[in-house]
């Protein structure tokens, strides 16, 4: 099993960052991937970002592109989401989730189902 930990929402204003980080326990895996999604209430969940542990290869969402930069910090296992020039549709709740196994497929990693952990997600909110 693998256990995974979100922080650093918070309420920001619009053009203000945040920083969230989610730190990965339990388990280890010598390949695996990391990704961000997002829901907003009455939205469907929505693709952030992902990272392929092994190579630091990273893919965004054409939405967040420039604003948003997923980062990874091997010493504490963690996985990071730069959040700069917030926008108030960003306002949601953030979560990470864990695909074990190789992937080099963007349209796999944009997919919540093809992870197999999620953790429980931390509120963001964007004020206007």
């Amino acid at each position: 099993q693998v256990q995974l930990v979100e922080s650093g929402g918070g309420l920001v204003q619009a053009g203000g960052s945040l920083r969230l980080s989610c730190a990965a326990s339990g388990r280890t895996f010598s390949s695996y991937n990391m990704g961000w999604f997002r829901q907003a209430p009455g939205k469907e969940r929505e693709f952030v970002a992902a990272i392929r542990w092994s190579d630091g290869w990273t893919y965004h969402a054409d939405s967040v592109m420039g604003r948003f930069t997923i980062s990874k910090d091997n010493a504490k296992n963690t996985v990071n989401l730069q959040m700069n020039s917030l926008k108030p549709e960003d306002t949601a709740v953030y979560y990470c989730a864990c695909r074990i196994g190789y992937i080099d497929s963007a349209t796999l990693l944009r997919n919540l189902h093809e992870y197999d952990y999620r953790g429980q997600g931390t509120q963001v909110t964007v004020s206007s």
